[in-house]
């Protein structure tokens, strides 16, 4: 079992080094799931990752496990995350750096000067010239006095033979220049489209001549270059006009970049060459979802699963479609015939767990997230799955960590802003929690933005502020028991005492622990003492004590 684990970490190691990032990344994510503790596999994973930010949470999850780990200490410094650090020896340079030397001006070149058979070319040099001199000696003396005088004739000789290149070469063309990552940040996409570039479909077989450009559109779709794959794409679809994944795959290109009417044309178009391609079907559905959240898509999904039941990501997404939109015993099935084809894909072990989520399945929605991030740690969403998960079996602080990893790795939107403001009011950091919460408002009206905006005026004692967001959250959020007890209390901090119970009355009937038809009890009572009614608040003060 060590060879193997040394054998793979090796080849991780040496896919790095030869640029096949996906293959190490592949590796290492199978040694993790044998030793999440070995710190050198977060470091050399850290290489692997295409983020700055997999590349911090890589490195300090190194230096949680190591604290003085110097390759860890070195890479967070480089990235911004350590401040420098004088006592960090800089990573070594051994060998010399070819700018350096041109660098240096002509009278600050040292003047040494070597022995002329210093050198093992000098002393070769020096014993060929001494043999030439040696032979036309000999010939001088020797042979050429005995050799007949005759005239000599001359000879008609070739130019130079043509140097022929193996493929043709424009003239005074340029080199291309390395291209550059421009796609989007894989992993965190809003749901319920994809969130990571999809692989690549497995397409018909090329021409011969197409082969080259396909390998080169392949790299440059893994690299989120999506210029070059349309680049590439249009030059395969010349070669094969009959060919519809590269009308396909201009599309996703398209579509990655959020050019939604040139992605629509490009699916159109694959389609109007193979009215069977199911691909496309799907990018049509994820336009339509991108464009609006609310839109139907579900035509498009049924037709991607009929022209092609082999295509994965048409379960997937149809699944996907089906829990957002009520169905989530229907998402079940895709996802069963989406695990048939592929086993271990952690997407589909995340849709899992938010289908079970949907169908209140706690349990079994907490076993599939976290099957999702032993396939892979990488996978931001699995974290907001898992909080939501731990949160609904009553563990509560896995769930904060789930959802602080979440937060601090993620793009910074009004989503991640309302995390933030929940976890900081949680933690009892009220100014961070209301100033992260105004950000997230600002960005969207969210109604759980305003209900807990309106539990930190409460915790202010500012109670006309507290009514004004509570009351927005109720309006919004009418079945939400914090919503409804929330409002108790700010109309309470307000001594408005009548309202304070009648809204403690809409709270009851939606108790559903003894924890929460407590607070019910005490402030309906405490309410009802304040309106002189003392035989009433007797009554609930009695059944507080009795629970």
């Amino acid at each position: 079992m060590a060879d193997e684990v040394d054998t793979l970490f090796q080849e991780a190691v040496e896919a790095l080094q030869a640029g096949d990032r996906a293959r190490a990344k592949d590796l290492l994510t199978r040694l993790l799931k044998t030793d999440q503790n070995n710190v050198n596999y977060w470091v050399w994973m850290s290489a692997a990752t295409e983020t700055a930010k997999e590349r911090v949470y890589c490195l300090q999850t190194a230096r949680r496990i190591d604290p003085e780990h110097a390759a860890a200490k070195r890479g967070l410094i480089l990235l911004g995350a350590l401040p420098p650090d004088e006592t960090i020896q800089p990573f070594p340079v051994n060998h010399p750096r070819a700018w350096e030397e041109q660098l240096i001006l002509a009278h600050e070149r040292p003047n040494e000067k070597q022995p002329f058979l210093s050198t093992p070319l000098a002393r070769l040099a020096g014993l060929g010239a001494l043999g030439i001199a040696l032979c036309g000696l000999v010939f001088f003396m020797f042979i050429q006095p005995r050799l007949p005088r005759t005239s000599v004739i001359p000879t008609f000789t070739f130019g130079p033979s043509p140097t022929f290149t193996l493929t043709p070469t424009a003239l005074n063309a340029t080199a291309r220049p390395s291209p550059t990552y421009v796609g989007p940040t894989p992993l965190w996409a809003l749901l319920p489209a994809t969130y990571t570039p999809t692989p690549l479909y497995n397409p018909t077989p090329r021409q011969p001549q197409s082969g080259d450009i396909f390998r080169a559109a392949r790299d440059a779709y893994n690299r989120g270059n999506w210029e070059e794959v349309v680049n590439f794409m249009q030059q395969i679809a010349v070669v094969e006009p009959e060919s519809a994944d590269p009308w396909y795959f201009i599309g996703e290109a398209y579509r990655f970049q959020e050019k939604y009417a040139d992605a629509q044309d490009a699916y159109n178009r694959a389609l109007e060459l193979n009215p069977n391609f199911g691909p496309a079907y799907v990018g049509l559905a994820r336009v339509k979802l991108a464009l609006d959240p609310a839109a139907d898509a579900l035509e498009d999904l049924d037709a991607a699963v009929k022209k092609d039941p082999a295509f994965v990501d048409a379960y997937l997404m149809r699944a996907a479609f089906k829990t957002d939109h009520a169905d989530a015993k229907g998402a079940l099935k895709d996802l069963k015939a989406a695990e048939a084809l592929a086993p271990d894909s952690a997407l589909v072990q995340y849709e899992y767990a938010r289908a079970y989520l949907a169908l209140d399945e706690p349990g079994r929605a907490l076993a599939y997230a976290q099957r999702a991030n032993e396939l892979d740690i990488t996978m931001l969403p699995v974290y907001l799955a898992l909080g939501d998960a731990y949160t609904a079996n009553g563990q509560t602080d896995e769930a904060l960590k789930a959802l602080e990893t979440y937060v601090t790795y993620a793009e910074e939107d009004e989503f991640t802003l309302f995390l933030q403001g929940k976890l900081n009011y949680i933690a009892g950091d009220y100014e961070t929690a209301l100033e992260k919460l105004d950000a997230s408002i600002k960005l969207k009206n969210n109604p759980e933005a305003r209900l807990y905006r309106g539990l930190i005026y409460l915790e202010f004692g500012r109670g006309p502020d507290a009514i004004y967001e509570l009351r927005v959250a109720v309006l919004s959020l009418p079945e939400s028991f914090e919503a409804q007890i929330g409002l108790t209390r700010a109309y309470m901090l307000d001594k408005k005492y009548g309202n304070a119970y009648l809204q403690a009355e809409h709270a009851f009937p939606l108790a559903e622990t003894d924890e929460q038809r407590a607070q019910v009890y005490y402030w309906r009572a405490k309410s009802q003492e304040k309106m002189g009614q003392l035989a009433q608040a007797k009554r609930d003060w009695e059944a507080l004590l009795a629970l």
